[in-house]
């Protein structure tokens, strides 16, 4: 049975709720630190505020197109329960208003602030989140968040792109690099709300798998996740102090991948860890790009 409340008021959270703050704020982390990697010069101020902001207002009416969707089975899961439509604080009919506005104005702010490809490289951002995630992939497959993930890693190519006004292969880089991290990061949370997503009937990998066969992805994942942040050292974009933070992140990862196989209730540990290590992680690339520039200027 679904507790819809009927009384209460929208309010201004509401709204903020549908964009998903939390999850947006992680994006446009890892957006702005693409920015900054994508040049050895100053950012402009204007690309820096409203290239970010375009890209936040993209992600944040995919957002609110997520939480329209599944707003029938949000209010069967604890940790979406409280959802503005799933309680009935704001209807169906104003949440895709809300999500039209705010991605009109995040393309258009795009457009006019940074270029034509950051504008068309968020719409598909945008569209594969909101639509062949949400709409087709979540239901679809047990595979859903792995092929679905490309969507969410996009942020630091959009920022690089925003600069440059094109597609570097260290910019790719940083997008594998999420994309292999989603996976371990989601699958650790989908294992300790396995029995929600179950009477949700939606098909994550636990559900449909088990939890062991997930822990076992879990742990494969983060070893390909610990090579693959080996690259940009490899490639020359960093150096010696990018490669040991991220090597001793992802010890730790693993560390806390291993634990979830020997501990069953260590899921949700693992899941706010994820998010430390990718936070971490780009903060290290950032200090790291500054000492290199550093130390070729004073060459």
């Amino acid at each position: 049975m679904s507790n819809i409340d009927t009384t209460s008021t929208v309010t201004w959270r509401d709204y903020l709720e549908l964009c998903k703050p939390n999850v947006v704020a992680l994006m446009i982390l890892t957006s702005v630190i693409g920015m900054l990697l994508a040049t050895s010069q100053t950012v402009p101020l204007e690309i820096l505020l409203f290239g970010n902001l375009g890209i936040a207002l993209c992600a944040g009416s995919a957002a609110a197109v997520n939480h329209i969707v599944d707003r029938h089975v949000d209010d069967k899961m604890a940790r979406t329960a409280n959802r503005p439509i799933a309680q009935g604080r704001l209807e169906p009919g104003q949440a895709i208003l809300f999500a039209l506005i705010t991605g009109i104005a995040g393309m258009i702010i795009l457009l006019v602030y940074t270029n034509v490809l950051t504008a068309w490289l968020t719409l598909a951002s945008l569209v594969g989140y909101a639509f062949i995630y949400t709409m087709f992939l979540k239901r679809a497959t047990p595979q859903n968040i792995v092929i679905g993930g490309l969507a969410g890693a996009a942020p630091p190519l959009l920022g690089w792109v925003a600069v440059t006004g094109e597609i570097h292969h260290n910019a790719l880089l940083l997008v594998l690099i999420i994309f292999a991290w989603t996976p371990p990061h989601f699958w650790a949370l989908a294992i300790h709300r396995k029995d929600e997503y179950a009477q949700a009937e939606i098909p994550m990998l636990p559900v449909t798998h088990g939890e062991r066969y997930t822990k076992i992805n879990i742990l494969l994942y983060t070893v390909m996740l610990i090579i693959i942040t080996v690259l940009p050292y490899l490639t020359g974009m960093f150096g010696w102090l990018y490669l040991t933070g991220s090597l001793l992140l992802g010890a730790r990862f693993l560390y806390w991948a291993i634990v979830m196989w020997f501990n069953k209730d260590s899921g949700m540990k693992t899941f706010k860890f994820s998010i430390i290590y990718l936070m971490v992680l780009f903060a290290l690339m950032l200090v790291d790009h500054y000492l290199i520039e550093k130390a070729l200027y004073i060459v």
